[in-house]
């Protein structure tokens, strides 16, 4: 059996968020469900590729966010749990994030989390593309869980696309997923890396790659341009110029963009061109990881993709 042209998002802990805003002096509450995962699945469906979440869920907040995710048109994969999801409150009548609440998620069991393995692996295995997101803050998953997650899934021809840090990123290499996205503050945080200049970023890009049996490896910086390391060859992405609103969730969209283009059968020029321009759109939104489909395809048109040399230099 064929798998199914779709991406599954292996979200352990989604959280549920509130923003206040502010319109003509009245205040406004946005409740919607949140997470690197759920970000990732938001902007996959908007880019036209359905997505499947593989989430635990529980207490008050996991209420809520059972009817919060399958309203943004993405296909919910539940494993029950006693524990609940976490959540926060954030204020930004000023245009700024300003956290008001930040409460994290409860532990899972052991047999809440075998009975969520078994069912990412399950949905992962119908899917064209797997892609491993972290757990929300407060609510840790073995890093084992990961190994095993990626080891499985790659044994059995899924595509895995990794965004993950620290020891779950160790962890889930082991597994020697195809694409592996991270960010220059998390290659410096986790000793990666020593130094925030191109050449030691691509040093540690080439020796993710190599644990990893030759990945492709983006490494998001902020504002500047991404480095990309695609079936060996170094590139620097740069997308168009465009007025920040709200930075968070940039990277997420880029991940997500990056997946649902390699499940349509892109090459991973066009891919990362896409991931480029969901990023930078992102920026431009105050909702995390949203943005139309027909937009993002239109900015990618403007990404721009130069080879590197080993020092970051134009090749």
């Amino acid at each position: 059996m064929r798998p199914l042209r779709r991406v599954t998002v292996f979200a352990p802990s989604p959280q549920l968020t509130v923003t206040i805003e502010e319109l003509d002096g009245i205040p406004e509450m946005h409740l919607h469900a949140g997470g690197q995962g759920v970000w990732q699945a938001r902007m996959i469906v908007s880019l036209g590729v359905p997505a499947v979440l593989c989430a635990a869920l529980g207490g008050e907040t996991g209420d809520l966010l059972r009817h919060l995710i399958p309203g943004e048109g993405i296909e919910l994969v539940e494993q029950e749990a006693h524990s609940r999801n976490g959540g926060y409150v954030h204020d930004r009548r000023d245009d700024r994030r300003e956290p008001v609440v930040e409460a994290p998620g409860a532990p899972l069991s052991r047999h809440e989390l075998d009975g969520l393995y078994e069912k990412t692996l399950v949905e992962g295995l119908r899917s064209t593309t797997v892609t491993l997101s972290g757990p929300s803050t407060g609510q840790p998953v073995p890093a084992d869980m990961y190994r095993r997650l990626a080891t499985d899934l790659r044994a059995n021809g899924c595509l895995l696309v990794v965004d993950l840090s620290g020891d779950l990123l160790s962890a889930a290499i082991d597994g020697k997923p195809q694409f592996i996205k991270v960010s220059h503050e998390e290659l410096l945080d986790d000793g990666l890396a020593e130094e925030n200049e191109p050449g030691a970023l691509i040093a540690a890009m080439r020796e993710l790659s190599r644990r990893a049996d030759g990945a492709s490896v983006v490494v998001s910086r902020a504002a500047d341009p991404a480095l990309a390391l695609l079936e060996g060859e170094l590139f620097e992405v740069e997308a168009p110029p465009l007025h920040p609103m709200d930075s968070r969730g940039a990277g997420d969209s880029m991940t997500a963009a990056v997946a649902a283009a390699l499940t349509e059968g892109a090459s991973l020029l066009d891919a990362v061109r896409l991931g480029a321009a969901a990023g930078a759109l992102n920026v431009t939104r105050r909702g995390l990881a949203t943005g139309n489909g027909e937009s993002v395809r239109a900015v990618a048109d403007r990404v721009e993709l130069r080879r590197l040399k080993e020092n970051g230099e134009a090749g």
